[in-house]
């Protein structure tokens, strides 16, 4: 309709500007001796204007006409496929064979044999005799603290320590005489005894002749009794003195041995003011100023073997599902590369990645220090024939990607759906999608993610 309204409108205009044009060419006013000689060519001619009404008619249908195929044929057009220079992509061939997984992760070198100084007492920093990046020995000593009162309750406890060895002392004598008491009034009451019983036997025969009373007789054997029981009773306190002695004695060793014993703890508090190294190493931190108040537990000074190291790598948490003891793994320090094994898997994850430890099978290569940034691969498992591709810069294993395949021939690339299985560091397996020998582009492609083409030039 639109169309059919622009034509109709362009007629009628025509219609309107023609008869204006004859009336112009009528009205023409000729000078005077002139009309004879113009009367010949002032003649209208007959037929024009319906002439160039047609013509306009045609170039008006065949515009509107080419102007619709034109639309028509630009809303069918298909988007124009993308251009990328070929250098600018990673591109890699499809291969079949053995394929090693591994993970990759970033890491550092730290001594095996760490050990942190801490402070036994309350004190405060007075001297400072070695710094860190010093081989120390056992018997070094580092730095020098002060505490008047840990001093002054050594020296107490060395008094009472002492005091509580002469109580001792002097209650072993004590024991001892009061043995020896008891064993003089034994003897007295075992001799009376004896006595009594001569006494009383004599009697038994002077009785038989009648030649004693009856009455001393029976005196005499009410001695006996007596002086039997005297003599008993003596003998079970002389056989308790003897028992109770070691009792006492323990009883009061023990306090001795207590005050001793605090007495050493402050002594070796009063020596521990004179921090050591404890150990052969390089001191690595001092975190301690002279004139600092330290508490007891605050750590002093750290002491490490750089002799013996191990690599802790951090491990993302999506690629450490595998990882188990005593699997292979290579550490790169930068100077040279060493072999090792993974000796612990941390249980917990920290930031997103999991702290996994290696130990060296070999000498590590010159320049490895403790804190030292380092690269670790561990070998997860090893697949015999598999098919395989470089990994992409995009997708994860056990998921379907579309990926950019070349077509051979004309320079251009496909996208291909392929599903892609277990991955390593820069390899992934192929399940489905690709063949052996087919190119496909590694690189990012999420630029393209609206065109099914692209051209490589």
């Amino acid at each position: 309709m639109q169309w059919s309204n622009f034509v109709a409108h362009l007629l009628s205009f025509d219609s309107t500007v023609v008869p204006q044009r004859k009336s112009k060419e009528e009205t023409i006013v000729r000078p005077a001796g002139f009309a004879s000689n113009l009367s010949s060519m002032d003649v209208p001619r007959v037929g024009i204007a319906a002439k160039k009404r047609k013509r306009r008619i045609i170039i008006i249908a065949a515009s509107a006409l080419g102007l619709i195929l034109a639309t028509i044929a630009i809303s069918r057009l298909k988007p124009a496929v993308p251009s990328i220079d070929r250098s600018t992509v990673w591109i890699d061939t499809v291969k079949r064979g053995p394929m090693t997984r591994q993970v990759r992760g970033l890491g550092t070198l730290v001594p095996e044999d760490i050990r942190w100084i801490p402070a036994n007492t309350e004190g405060s920093v007075e001297k400072i005799l070695i710094w860190p990046g010093t081989k120390v020995e056992p018997g070094d000593v580092i730095l020098e603290l002060t505490s008047p009162e840990l001093e002054q309750s050594a020296h107490d406890a060395e008094s009472k320590a002492t005091a509580a060895e002469a109580e001792l002392t002097t209650m072993r004598a004590t024991l001892q005489r009061e043995l020896l008491e008891q064993e003089s009034k034994t003897t007295v009451a075992h001799s009376a005894y004896e006595q009594a019983k001569m006494e009383r036997q004599t009697n038994d025969q002077l009785a038989k002749n009648g030649l004693v009373a009856e009455l001393v007789y029976k005196t005499s054997k009410i001695k006996e009794e007596e002086c039997q029981k005297s003599d008993e009773i003596e003998q079970k306190r002389l056989a308790f003195a003897r028992d109770s002695i070691e009792p006492q004695l323990a009883s009061r060793q023990a306090a001795v041995d207590q005050a001793k014993q605090l007495a050493k703890l402050r002594l070796d508090q009063v020596e521990a003011l004179h921090v050591k190294a404890g150990m052969s190493g390089v001191l690595q931190q001092l975190p301690v100023q002279i004139g600092q108040r330290l508490k007891i537990g605050d750590n002093l000074a750290r002491v490490a073997d750089p002799t013996k190291l191990k690599a802790q790598v951090k491990i993302a948490e999506t690629q450490a599902k595998d990882i188990q003891i005593s699997q292979k793994a290579v550490i790169d320090t930068r100077n040279g590369t060493a072999n090792g094994h993974v000796t612990r898997v941390d249980p917990a994850v920290e930031q997103g990645t999991v702290t996994v430890e290696v130990a060296f099978d070999e000498p590590l290569p010159k320049g490895a220090r403790p804190d030292l940034s380092v690269d670790g691969t561990i070998e997860l498992e090893h697949l015999d024939d598999v098919v395989y591709v470089g990994r992409p810069a995009f997708g994860q294993e056990n998921n379907t990607v579309g990926m950019f395949k070349l077509v051979n021939g004309n320079g251009e690339a496909a996208r291909t759906p392929v599903k892609l299985g277990k991955s390593s560091v820069n390899t992934i397996e192929i399940l489905s999608g690709l063949q052996p020998g087919d190119q496909v582009i590694l690189s990012d492609t999420s630029a393209w993610d609206g065109h099914e083409r692209i051209r490589l030039n």
